[in-house]
């Protein structure tokens, strides 16, 4: 009996000494495209000159607890903070357009890593929520309307760490973002329609490809 609690103590000891909590913030730039949201500005409200490209940047702000369960496995709990705005001089003529698109996206993710000494390399994916909020005004008509949806995403990231201390670790990374945000709607159940393409609601799905930079801090164990 003392020989089989010795070695579950050793076995114990053993995997918390490595176990190591990751705290991290990053922020960066998503390259995202709405195609239905883009259709119904380019033909509702932007000039000709003024049209919106296929992809446009976004900025998104994360943080980020990991967990390592040994040292080529961790999972997290991630909540980015993603903003992107438009706003232009309306096609015709009357006034300012502006819209305003936030959304949270956590996602539980999972991670396969490469470490060494000082460094190591995360490739991973995750799924989650996501919760969308959008504001339309239209400054001349002297309106301003608000519209959200829940909805579902996915991501696959590939990232890599350098250290900066014992502890302290620089981060770069790299996003692939698929999400489902569905037609947002306001609080009387109205949603957004493109009149110009026979009253289709419009929806915020979207694909984007990012870049981000931050900084990661473990906690316990041994690197």
């Amino acid at each position: 009996m003392k020989k089989i609690i010795w070695i579950l103590t050793i076995i114990i000891v053993t995997k918390f000494s490595f176990a190591q909590t990751e705290i991290k913030g990053t922020m960066g730039i998503n390259f995202i495209s709405i195609p239905s949201a883009q259709d119904y500005i380019n033909q509702n409200h932007a000039p000709n000159d003024a049209q919106l490209n296929t992809f446009n940047t976004a900025v998104i702000f994360s943080g980020e607890v990991g967990y390592f369960f040994n040292k080529k496995f961790e999972m997290s709990i991630e909540i980015p903070y993603q903003i992107y705005s438009y706003t232009t001089i309306d096609k015709t003529g009357a006034g300012q357009y502006d819209l305003y698109y936030d959304s949270f996206q956590p996602s539980v993710m999972a991670y396969y890593v490469l470490s060494g000494t000082g460094y190591n390399f995360k490739f991973g994916g995750g799924i989650g929520p996501r919760f969308i909020y959008v504001t339309e005004e239209v400054k001349w008509q002297g309106t301003e309307d608000k519209y959200s949806s829940i909805g579902f995403g996915c991501l696959l990231r590939i990232e890599a760490n350098t250290a900066l201390s014992e502890n302290l670790y620089a981060n770069i990374g790299g996003d692939l973002r698929y999400d489902v945000n569905g037609e947002p709607e306001d609080n009387n159940g109205e949603k957004i329609k493109n009149i110009v393409n026979n009253n289709e609601f419009v929806n915020f799905n979207s694909f984007s490809v990012g870049i981000k930079l931050g900084i990661s801090y473990l906690i316990g164990g041994t690197n």
